[in-house]
């Protein structure tokens, strides 16, 4: 069965990362079949001044904007 490797930016919360690990797990079992043991879930947190996309990093990007509400 699989490993997947999820890198994500710092700051998600255990509980997050328990959800998502839950739901990629259900979706592998599910779409590949096997049992939910045989799949593994690695995540790695990224800090942001260690990421770039399209020759800017992440740290220097405007911060995220809270959702409307």
């Amino acid at each position: 069965m699989p490993t997947l490797h999820v890198e994500l930016f710092a700051g998600r919360t255990v509980e997050q990362k328990r959800a998502l690990a839950a739901a990629l797990t259900e979706a592998c079992v599910k779409t590949l079949g096997g049992s939910p043991e045989a799949v593994d879930v690695i995540f790695r947190d990224v800090e942001r001044h260690d990421w770039a996309s399209g020759g800017r990093l992440w740290s220097d990007a405007a911060p995220p904007k809270p959702p409307a509400g």
